[in-house]
């Protein structure tokens, strides 16, 4: 890698920027936001204070020689990611990315029964949501395929961290499912997720796809309960899944309707990463303390 570009410079691109690979690499990013903007133009990114959302508006991104971490969510309705499309639209002979890592997630598997989920499963997306994260999928393979540009593919499990615990939830006694009904999810700390990031951008090859989570799996009861302990609070009331139907919202109903267990012994493998955070317990600890800083 020589230089960095950010599509889009959330929590997760900002761990990626300050990982010791890439720390000294010049680093160029989008963002809509003028806070953002004038934060990260202090710290010495070069930002272009744009939207995917405004293709018509939209300045030219500076692709090219560069290591793309397309991080930035797909827009919030439909079927299809429109801001990947935008983004491939930037894409040309004169401005090729010498490699693009893309987050995807591992909704795209759809529900698989509490199966073991490896790369080679077919996706079968079964909400919005996925199917916006499918689509993106198939734009940047097209986009890769025409300009042959290198695309890894990180199909992540649920990310946890210190701004992504359910502990609002926990105080409002939002309930779970009884245990013997619970899903099975699986899960990654942010941190570990942006090491991967890196890499899937150093020892990646174009066409990869990797299944990213910490190897461990538990329900999404099993979840809530030990966030629950781990901070003091209430464990959630338990509820059947008949009940669950009229009381949880739709999001939430979506998550407990698909259960899988991810196989990441790929990425392990391949992009030789030795998780900071294999469990569950070890990364609330890491929370508590980042939180506490």
């Amino acid at each position: 890698m020589k230089k960095i570009f950010f599509a889009g410079f959330g929590d997760i691109a900002r761990r990626i920027s300050r990982q010791s690979e890439i720390t000294g690499l010049p680093m160029a990013l989008i963002t809509r936001s003028e806070e953002k903007f004038a934060q990260l133009t202090a710290q010495g990114f070069e930002v272009m204070l744009d939207s995917f959302d405004d293709p018509e508006n939209l300045g030219y991104l500076p692709l090219s020689g560069r290591t793309v971490f397309y991080t930035a969510p797909p827009p919030g309705g439909g079927f299809s990611d429109t801001r990947v499309g935008v983004f491939c639209a930037q894409i040309s002979a004169d401005n090729l990315p010498d490699k693009v890592i893309y987050i995807s997630t591992s909704g795209v598997y759809g529900d698989c029964g509490g199966g073991l989920v490896d790369e080679t499963v077919p996706l079968n997306p079964q909400t919005a949501r996925a199917k916006r994260r499918a689509d993106a999928e198939m734009q940047l393979q097209q986009m890769s395929q025409t300009f042959g540009v290198p695309l890894v593919i990180l199909r992540v499990t649920g990310i946890y961290g210190p701004t992504r615990l359910p502990l609002q939830r926990l105080q409002q006694n939002h309930p779970v499912l009884k245990p013997e009904e619970s899903n099975i999810t699986n899960r990654i700390h942010a941190e570990d997720l942006a090491r991967i990031c890196v890499a899937a951008a150093l020892r990646g090859e174009g066409g990869d796809i990797f299944n990213v989570s910490d190897g461990e799996h538990g329900t999404m009861t099993d979840y809530f309960n030990t966030v629950a302990d781990h901070f003091g609070l209430p464990r959630p009331e338990q509820i059947g899944r008949s009940e669950a139907t009229q009381v949880m919202n739709p999001l939430m109903l979506s998550y407990i309707n698909e259960s899988r267990r991810m196989d990441n012994r790929l990425m392990l493998k391949k992009l030789n990463i030795e998780l900071l955070y294999p469990d569950l317990e070890a990364g609330l600890v890491a929370c508590q303390k980042e939180m506490g800083e």
